[in-house]
């Protein structure tokens, strides 16, 4: 899996904790993935201690079942939404008015979102497959486009200036 990019091409897009290392699995690109896997599963496991604290919490006060039930389900919906979000961000990006309005759930089910990233570390860099794609269209693109000197609304195609 050696491709060279070319001189005077699109540029990869840099992946968090992986840079550009993605593109040709270089430069210590399993380590960080293991490394990935390892620190999400370690912070999902250390939220996971808090959240046990918390609901230790809510048993000592003794405020009831009920609510200790709510709670408990409230942040495992959170969870699993927040797993899919991003479960579902590494294959597609979302639309620009859409792209910060879960501040809220990630932050309540942030255990989904940290256990996702975990799955998915241990197949390829979390959004490499997104990247991927978008990057060989942008390859394919500029070596699609016509080479010389004539590009396109130059300015020898336009008129003189009035």
């Amino acid at each position: 899996m050696t491709k060279t990019r070319p001189e005077a091409g699109p540029l990869p897009e840099e992946i968090r904790w992986f840079g550009t290392t993605w593109v040709e699995h270089d430069r210590g690109y399993r380590w960080r993935r293991a490394a990935v896997a390892a620190g999400s599963l370690l912070a999902a496991a250390a939220g996971a201690f808090v959240l046990r604290l918390g609901f230790q919490g809510l048993a000592d006060a003794k405020i009831g079942t009920f609510v200790t039930a709510i709670a408990f389900v409230g942040f495992a919906v959170c969870s699993v939404l927040a797993f899919q979000r991003t479960w579902k961000g590494f294959g597609a990006r979302r639309p620009a008015g859409q792209a910060n309005d879960n501040h809220s759930l990630y932050a309540i089910g942030f255990i989904g979102a940290l256990l996702a990233y975990f799955v998915r570390s241990l197949t390829e860099a979390p959004g490499e497959a997104l990247h991927r794609s978008e990057y060989e269209a942008a390859l394919a693109r500029q070596a699609s486009r016509p080479r010389g000197g004539k590009g396109r609304g130059g300015k020898a195609k336009r008129g003189p200036k009035r």
